[in-house]
């Protein structure tokens, strides 16, 4: 979290109870249940250490208790996704 922060990234924490994509609702090439999770909050445009990022992560973990729960690092340069990992398992 701290390499993301210091390399300007945004960081945003999201949740999803089953964290895989699927494909229930359509086999159309290139379609995929469960490829956006639910965000959790706002993404946090002024973080400047990786203690306030965990603090989240443990609200989101105290409110989801049965999800997946990811960082992801966003550029908002660029206005793309540059990295995310899984920080909870339910």
């Amino acid at each position: 979290v701290n390499y993301m922060i210091q390399n300007g990234l945004i960081p945003c924490v999201e949740f999803d109870t089953k964290g895989v994509t699927t494909r229930e609702h359509s086999r159309m090439p290139g379609y995929y249940d469960g490829r956006y999770w639910t965000m959790w909050k706002l993404p946090m445009f002024g973080a400047t250490d990786a203690s306030s990022v965990m603090a989240e992560v443990d609200e989101c973990k105290a409110n989801n208790p049965d999800s997946f729960i990811r960082i992801l690092g966003f550029d908002n340069i660029k206005q793309v996704q540059c990295m995310g990992f899984l920080v909870a398992r339910p």
